[in-house]
């Protein structure tokens, strides 16, 4: 479970940084070369849904974060001896020999 929470948490990080990039700022980062979404999204249409799956994949982010954090300290609570099956058994101790007797030696 914990591997596939971390492959999407790997890549949310990719999106997220795609998406940051993609949205305009000052010095245009690489927004500039996306010029063609004005005419999907209409003028203001592509900072709006820029800015809005951004939120959404931050949001995911930060739940498929603390998730894997629950997970991994659940984890990390056990030890490999709490896996481990005790099997016990019930055996009684041998019973000791009885003293063999000796024959007396006949009294003269």
């Amino acid at each position: 479970m914990t591997g596939i929470l971390f492959t999407v948490q790997i890549i949310l990080v990719i999106a997220i940084v795609i998406l940051v990039l993609l949205q305009k700022s000052e010095s245009m980062g690489l927004g500039a070369y996306s010029s063609s979404n004005n005419t999907v999204f209409g003028a203001k249409g592509p900072m709006n849904f820029l800015t809005k799956a951004t939120m959404i994949l931050g949001l995911l982010f930060v739940l498929n974060t603390l998730t894997l954090v629950y997970l991994y300290n659940k984890e990390a609570n056990t030890s490999a001896l709490d896996e481990v099956k005790i099997q016990t058994t019930k055996t009684t101790a041998p019973k000791t020999p009885a003293i063999p007797s000796v024959p007396q030696a006949p009294a003269k």
